[in-house]
């Protein structure tokens, strides 16, 4: 009862990487409300799964696996769900703001009448005071960028339960829990939730592309924004990720100009990253870009504005034309490099 709950989404036995990371906020939220963190898997051939939840700090593991909810279908995932949320009443239900948790998650909330804030950057833990002399303890802070970015909303929800929110993968880091321990393990009674209209709809066939470029675990990324200048200009980008042995980011304004595929796009409607060293190339810092890489090791910006944004949160800051600093990068790293 008013535990955490996170929905793990499994693909061919694997756990998705943005679960994991939900699991290790979940932890570290439980920690200081002193509940237990619990993991709900739903899939078919999930035998195994358990063991790498209770790593990333799950304490009690429920198991619905059936050959029937493996692919996703949404009436049957949602009435799991549902029926379990109502029985064990959590306090928090944490989602991935996937394809997946996108359809999902407002399904659930919807049938539980519970609110959800999605694409959040930050969970919290916090105390709240309202203008009618109420007085709230313990609220999740769902935090994140609103009108368009140009503020950082926090937002609560004080009376409904669960307190629902959707986190994009990489937002929240991944870590093994320090003191993990074998939990328990709950096998959840499909047919208990689901009916025959659940599976009115049938899939047939299934195709599913891979992700062809994948930068979330680059260590070095090379990002460039509008101030590039144009799509022949970014293969100074690509020839600096060469040299360095990293990978090519971009802002917004430049996947929206064409200058590079979407896949490349760092920020809160893109990719978010945490590598040891990220150049920012012609990019001013908006919310909506910083959201997705302010946790680098290193940040250099290198921008013809003195006064750019990405300067404030940048370790160095090199002010010049990216046409003439970086071909001295790239000639002065393969000199220093021999």
């Amino acid at each position: 009862m008013n535990n955490i709950f996170v929905y793990c989404e499994i693909e061919k036995g694997k756990v998705a990487d943005v679960s994991l990371e939900l699991l290790t906020k979940g932890r570290s939220l439980a920690n200081q409300l002193g509940c237990s963190v619990e993991a709900l898997a739903i899939g078919h051939e999930l035998s195994g799964v358990e063991a790498e939840l209770f790593r990333y700090g799950a304490d009690i593991v429920h198991i619905a696996d059936d050959a029937r909810l493996t692919p996703y279908l949404t009436l049957p995932h949602t009435s799991i769900v549902v029926g379990i949320f109502k029985e064990e009443q959590p306090q928090i239900a944490l989602f991935g703001a996937t394809t997946l948790g996108r359809d999902l998650a407002p399904r659930v909330s919807s049938a539980l009448k519970s609110g959800l804030t999605a694409d959040c950057t930050s969970l919290e833990i916090g105390d709240h005071s309202d203008t009618k002399g109420n007085e709230y303890k313990n609220l999740l802070y769902q935090i994140r960028p609103a009108f368009g970015g140009n503020i950082i909303a926090t937002i609560i929800n004080p009376d409904c339960r669960p307190q629902m929110a959707t986190v994009r993968e990489g937002v929240m880091r991944k870590e093994v829990y320090e003191y993990a321990k074998t939990g328990e393990v709950k096998q959840v009674d499909v047919s208990k939730y689901v009916s025959d209209t659940d599976f009115v709809v049938q899939i047939i066939e299934r195709h599913i592309e891979e992700r062809k470029i994948d930068i979330k675990d680059a260590p070095i990324i090379i990002s460039g924004g509008y101030g590039v200048g144009s799509k022949e200009n970014f293969n100074l980008l690509f020839e600096l990720a060469s040299v360095l042995g990293g990978e090519v980011g971009a802002s917004r304004a430049a996947v929206d100009a064409g200058f590079v595929d979407h896949a490349r796009q760092v920020g809160q409607t893109g990719v978010t990253v945490r590598p040891k060293l990220y150049i920012a190339c012609g990019i001013s810092g908006q919310v909506q870009h910083t959201a997705g890489m302010q946790e680098s090791a290193m940040i250099i910006s290198i921008n013809n504005d003195p006064n750019a944004p990405i300067n404030q949160i940048a370790d160095y800051a090199i002010t010049g034309d990216i046409a003439d600093v970086i071909p001295k990068m790239i000639k002065y790293y393969k000199k220093n490099s021999k």
